[in-house]
């Protein structure tokens, strides 16, 4: 069969081109979408990173596991998933790591606390009141033989033991 230019017009899917004043008009009206016009090339800034639980980890292991080569390849086209994602739950589960197959927490992990941390911190703030009462009882001594030194009492010497600095 011979197509002229006329037939391949007509077999072509072609919107017939409207008038300036037709109604249903998107431009004009805002109302109605454009159904021919293409989709969005923007791609997403971010692109997010699919986590998968524990269960449906296993319930695909075991779907897997049944099925022969042929189901598998099903298996993955119905949910998206890649080979490699079974290799690698199935390593998962060989070695024995229960929280190996619940999704991971990515970037920095949290330092572990030291249990002795708030002793340390409690011994600091005592430390520091202590030094404080120091330094107020020994401004208070020095007043004291200041005091004694005009009045002209003698006060007998301290004596030091070995444990005293």
């Amino acid at each position: 069969m011979v197509f002229t230019g006329n037939m391949r017009k007509e077999m072509e899917l072609v919107p017939p081109e409207r008038s300036e004043g037709e109604h249903g008009e998107p431009s004009r009206s805002g109302g109605g979408t454009n159904s021919t016009a293409p989709a969005d090339p923007e791609v997403e800034s971010k692109a997010k990173r699919r986590q998968f639980s524990a269960a449906y980890k296993r319930r695909i292991l075991d779907e897997a596991d049944k099925g022969g080569q042929g189901a598998i390849a099903g298996l993955l086209r119905r949910e998206g998933l890649y080979s490699s994602h079974l290799n690698t739950w199935r390593r998962q589960r060989e070695s024995g790591e229960i929280a190996g197959l619940e999704p991971r927490k990515r970037g920095k992990k949290p330092v572990p606390r030291n249990p002795l941390a708030s002793e340390v911190n409690r011994l600091a703030r005592d430390n520091q009141r202590l030094q404080k009462r120091l330094k107020q009882a020994a401004i208070i001594i020095d007043v004291q033989k200041k005091l004694c030194d005009i009045l002209g009492l003698t006060v007998p010497p301290i004596e030091m033991n070995e444990n005293d600095e």
